[in-house]
C-alpha cells in the first residue's frame, strides 16, 4: 500500500497554503509554481477540499484560497479523505471478501493484519495536524515573504517623489518635431 500523488500533492499544497495565508488568500498559481504541481490538478484537488470545508475561496483581485478552519483542526487524514485518496492496505477494500470459499469465511489469512495496519495509519494521520506540519517547516527555517507588500512599497515610493522633481523631468526633454510629419510638410509648402 502506498500513498498516491493525489494525497501527497494535496498535503503539500495545504502546507504551502497554511504557511502563506497570514498574508491573505493564496493563489493556486502561486502554489503551482512553488511546488511544481499542475495548476489544473490543483484546481481539482481544491474543489474537493472546498466541498469538505477545509479551504474557502475568495474571488476577485487579491483572491485565492485560505483555510476554512484553524490549521490545528485540520488533520492529514481529513485532507487525504477529502481528495478521495484510498487508505486501504487490504485487497478487498476492507469488505472481507478476499476469498469466496466458505471455509475461510471469504477472508484471506492476512486480512486482519492489513485491516489493523489501516486502523493504525488512520489513527496516525488523524493525530498529525496541518499546524504540526507548518511548525515543522518553520523549524527548518522556511522564510515566507509577502510579495504583495513589496509591490505596495514600490508603488508608494513613486508617489513620495516631490512634484518639482517630476515637473523638472518633463521640462528637460522637449519633443523634437517629426521630420516626416504631415504637419511639417504642410508648413514647408
Amino acid at each position: 500500500m502506498r500513498l498516491t500523488t493525489k494525497g501527497r500533492f494535496a498535503v503539500t499544497a495545504m502546507i504551502d497554503l497554511a504557511l502563506r495565508e497570514i498574508h491573505g488568500p493564496v493563489t493556486l498559481a502561486g502554489i503551482s509554481q512553488r511546488q511544481k504541481i499542475s495548476l489544473s490538478y490543483l484546481e481539482q484537488l481544491f474543489g474537493k477540499l472546498r466541498r469538505f470545508n477545509i479551504v474557502a475561496s475568495t474571488r476577485g483581485p487579491g483572491g485565492g484560497y485560505s483555510l476554512a478552519r484553524p490549521s490545528s483542526e485540520v488533520s492529514v487524514a481529513d485532507i487525504i479523505v477529502a481528495v478521495d485518496e484510498p487508505l486501504d492496505a487490504t485487497q478487498c477494500g476492507g469488505k472481507g471478501n478476499c476469498h469466496t470459499d466458505e471455509e475461510n469465511h471469504g477472508r484471506c489469512m492476512t486480512h486482519d493484519l492489513w485491516s489493523n495496519l489501516n486502523s493504525k495509519m488512520v489513527d496516525y494521520l488523524s493525530s498529525v495536524s496541518l499546524k504540526d506540519l507548518v511548525q515543522q517547516q518553520e523549524g527548518r527555517g522556511i522564510v515566507i515573504q509577502d510579495m504583495r507588500q513589496k509591490k505596495i512599497k514600490v508603488e508608494s515610493s513613486k508617489a513620495d517623489k516631490p512634484a518639482a522633481v517630476l515637473a523638472a523631468k518633463k521640462e528637460v526633454a522637449p519633443k523634437a518635431p517629426l521630420v516626416n510629419s504631415v504637419f511639417n510638410l504642410a508648413r514647408q509648402s
